[in-house]
Protein backbone atom coordinates (compact mmCIF):
# COMPACT_ATOMS: atom_id res chain seq x y z
CA UNK A 1 0.00 0.00 0.00
CA UNK A 2 1.14 3.52 -0.71
CA UNK A 3 1.00 6.57 1.55
CA UNK A 4 -0.09 9.49 -0.66
CA UNK A 5 -0.78 11.55 2.44
CA UNK A 6 2.90 11.49 3.48
CA UNK A 7 2.14 12.65 7.05
CA UNK A 8 0.19 15.68 5.77
CA UNK A 9 -2.08 16.47 8.70
CA UNK A 10 -3.38 19.84 7.46
CA UNK A 11 -5.25 19.57 4.16
CA UNK A 12 -6.43 22.80 2.54
CA UNK A 13 -10.14 21.93 2.44
CA UNK A 14 -12.78 19.84 4.17
CA UNK A 15 -13.59 16.30 2.96
CA UNK A 16 -10.26 15.82 1.17
CA UNK A 17 -8.20 13.82 3.66
CA UNK A 18 -9.55 11.61 6.42
CA UNK A 19 -8.05 9.28 9.00
CA UNK A 20 -9.87 6.15 10.07
CA UNK A 21 -9.38 3.50 12.70
CA UNK A 22 -11.03 0.89 14.91
CA UNK A 23 -10.80 0.66 18.71
CA UNK A 24 -11.72 -2.36 20.76
CA UNK A 25 -13.68 -1.66 23.96
CA UNK A 26 -14.66 -4.19 26.60
CA UNK A 27 -18.29 -4.33 27.82
CA UNK A 28 -20.26 -6.58 30.18
CA UNK A 29 -21.21 -8.87 27.32
CA UNK A 30 -17.97 -8.91 25.35
CA UNK A 31 -15.89 -6.76 23.07
CA UNK A 32 -17.28 -3.97 20.89
CA UNK A 33 -15.37 -2.37 18.05
CA UNK A 34 -15.80 1.34 17.41
CA UNK A 35 -14.98 2.68 13.95
CA UNK A 36 -14.32 6.38 13.45
CA UNK A 37 -13.49 8.70 10.58
CA UNK A 38 -11.79 12.02 11.17
CA UNK A 39 -11.78 14.88 8.67
CA UNK A 40 -8.18 16.13 8.96
CA UNK A 41 -9.16 19.63 7.87
CA UNK A 42 -11.57 20.44 10.67
CA UNK A 43 -11.18 17.44 13.01
CA UNK A 44 -14.88 16.57 12.81
CA UNK A 45 -15.32 13.01 14.05
CA UNK A 46 -17.79 10.62 12.46
CA UNK A 47 -18.70 7.47 14.34
CA UNK A 48 -19.09 4.56 11.97
CA UNK A 49 -20.61 1.81 14.09
CA UNK A 50 -20.28 0.14 17.40
CA UNK A 51 -20.32 -3.55 16.60
CA UNK A 52 -19.96 -6.80 18.49
CA UNK A 53 -18.02 -8.87 15.94
CA UNK A 54 -14.78 -8.24 14.13
CA UNK A 55 -15.43 -7.28 10.55
CA UNK A 56 -13.79 -5.71 7.54
CA UNK A 57 -15.21 -2.21 7.69
CA UNK A 58 -17.18 -1.82 4.50
CA UNK A 59 -20.03 -0.48 6.65
CA UNK A 60 -20.41 2.37 4.15
CA UNK A 61 -17.19 4.21 4.85
CA UNK A 62 -17.01 7.95 4.39
CA UNK A 63 -20.22 8.18 2.40
CA UNK A 64 -22.19 7.03 5.47
CA UNK A 65 -21.56 10.31 7.22
CA UNK A 66 -22.75 12.43 4.29
CA UNK A 67 -19.32 14.12 4.18
CA UNK A 68 -18.11 13.05 0.75
CA UNK A 69 -16.05 14.74 -1.90
CA UNK A 70 -14.41 13.78 -5.16
CA UNK A 71 -10.95 12.21 -4.75
CA UNK A 72 -11.20 11.73 -1.00
CA UNK A 73 -8.09 10.25 0.61
CA UNK A 74 -8.69 7.86 3.54
CA UNK A 75 -5.65 7.08 5.71
CA UNK A 76 -5.63 4.09 8.07
CA UNK A 77 -3.12 1.79 9.69
CA UNK A 78 -2.27 -1.51 8.03
CA UNK A 79 -4.77 -3.58 10.00
CA UNK A 80 -6.04 -6.69 8.23
CA UNK A 81 -9.53 -5.20 7.87
CA UNK A 82 -8.07 -2.32 5.84
CA UNK A 83 -5.94 -4.60 3.68
CA UNK A 84 -8.83 -6.96 2.86
CA UNK A 85 -9.55 -7.26 -0.86
CA UNK A 86 -13.29 -6.48 -0.41
CA UNK A 87 -12.51 -3.29 1.49
CA UNK A 88 -9.93 -2.12 -1.07
CA UNK A 89 -12.32 -2.93 -3.93
CA UNK A 90 -15.07 -0.91 -2.25
CA UNK A 91 -12.77 2.11 -1.88
CA UNK A 92 -11.83 1.89 -5.55
CA UNK A 93 -15.51 1.61 -6.53
CA UNK A 94 -16.29 4.76 -4.54
CA UNK A 95 -13.21 6.55 -5.91
CA UNK A 96 -11.67 6.86 -2.45
CA UNK A 97 -7.88 6.84 -2.39
CA UNK A 98 -6.49 4.34 0.12
CA UNK A 99 -3.47 5.53 2.10
CA UNK A 100 -1.38 3.57 4.62
CA UNK A 101 2.00 4.26 6.18
CA UNK A 102 4.77 1.70 6.36
CA UNK A 103 4.59 -1.00 9.02
CA UNK A 104 5.97 0.16 12.35
CA UNK A 105 5.92 3.84 11.40
CA UNK A 106 5.21 5.88 14.53
CA UNK A 107 3.18 8.35 12.44
CA UNK A 108 1.12 5.51 11.00
CA UNK A 109 -2.23 6.86 12.12
CA UNK A 110 -1.39 9.30 14.90
CA UNK A 111 -4.55 11.43 14.67
CA UNK A 112 -6.92 8.47 15.12
CA UNK A 113 -4.72 6.85 17.76
CA UNK A 114 -4.61 10.06 19.81
CA UNK A 115 -8.38 10.40 19.47
CA UNK A 116 -8.97 6.89 20.85
CA UNK A 117 -6.45 7.37 23.64
CA UNK A 118 -8.16 10.59 24.75
CA UNK A 119 -11.67 9.12 24.38
CA UNK A 120 -10.83 6.04 26.44
CA UNK A 121 -9.21 8.18 29.13
CA UNK A 122 -12.09 10.67 29.36
CA UNK A 123 -14.79 7.99 29.41
CA UNK A 124 -12.78 5.61 31.61
CA UNK A 125 -12.87 2.89 28.96
CA UNK A 126 -9.48 1.49 29.91
CA UNK A 127 -9.21 -2.29 29.54
CA UNK A 128 -8.05 -2.49 33.18
CA UNK A 129 -11.02 -0.72 34.77
CA UNK A 130 -12.89 -2.40 37.61
CA UNK A 131 -16.43 -2.23 36.21
CA UNK A 132 -17.49 -2.89 32.63
CA UNK A 133 -20.51 -1.06 31.20
CA UNK A 134 -23.33 -2.36 29.05
CA UNK A 135 -23.13 -1.98 25.26
CA UNK A 136 -26.23 0.28 25.39
CA UNK A 137 -24.63 2.64 27.91
CA UNK A 138 -21.39 2.61 25.93
CA UNK A 139 -23.27 3.56 22.74
CA UNK A 140 -25.04 6.39 24.59
CA UNK A 141 -21.83 7.70 26.19
CA UNK A 142 -19.94 7.58 22.88
CA UNK A 143 -22.68 9.45 21.01
CA UNK A 144 -22.77 12.19 23.63
CA UNK A 145 -19.01 12.52 23.84
CA UNK A 146 -18.29 12.48 20.13
CA UNK A 147 -21.30 14.15 18.51
CA UNK A 148 -22.21 16.61 21.26
CA UNK A 149 -18.86 17.36 22.88
CA UNK A 150 -15.94 16.71 20.52
CA UNK A 151 -17.62 18.10 17.41
CA UNK A 152 -19.54 21.00 18.96
CA UNK A 153 -17.70 22.15 22.08
CA UNK A 154 -14.16 20.81 22.46
CA UNK A 155 -11.55 23.33 21.39
CA UNK A 156 -8.64 22.14 19.28
CA UNK A 157 -5.26 23.85 19.13
CA UNK A 158 -4.81 22.76 15.50
CA UNK A 159 -7.86 24.79 14.42
CA UNK A 160 -7.25 28.03 16.37
CA UNK A 161 -8.81 26.85 19.64
CA UNK A 162 -12.39 26.55 18.45
CA UNK A 163 -14.64 23.53 17.99
CA UNK A 164 -14.65 21.59 14.71
CA UNK A 165 -18.24 22.59 13.86
CA UNK A 166 -17.57 26.29 14.52
CA UNK A 167 -14.40 26.06 12.44
CA UNK A 168 -16.26 24.56 9.47
CA UNK A 169 -19.07 27.11 9.81
CA UNK A 170 -16.55 29.95 9.73
CA UNK A 171 -14.85 28.52 6.64
CA UNK A 172 -18.19 28.09 4.87
CA UNK A 173 -19.30 31.63 5.81
CA UNK A 174 -15.99 33.07 4.66
CA UNK A 175 -16.15 31.29 1.33
CA UNK A 176 -19.79 32.07 0.57
CA UNK A 177 -19.87 35.75 1.44
CA UNK A 178 -20.13 38.00 -1.58
CA UNK A 179 -19.33 41.68 -1.59
CA UNK A 180 -22.07 43.97 -2.83
CA UNK A 181 -21.34 47.31 -4.39
CA UNK A 182 -24.02 49.92 -3.66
Amino acid sequence: MENPRQHEFQPQASNRSWAGNIATIGTKVGWRHLTVLIDLFSFVWSVGRLISGWMPIWWAGPSASGRRSHRLLLHTDQGSQYRARDYCDLLRKREIICSMSAKGCCWNNAVAEIFFSTLKLELDLDDNRDTLISPQLLKHDLALRIEAYYNRERRHSTIVYISPIVYEQQIIACCTLNTVNP
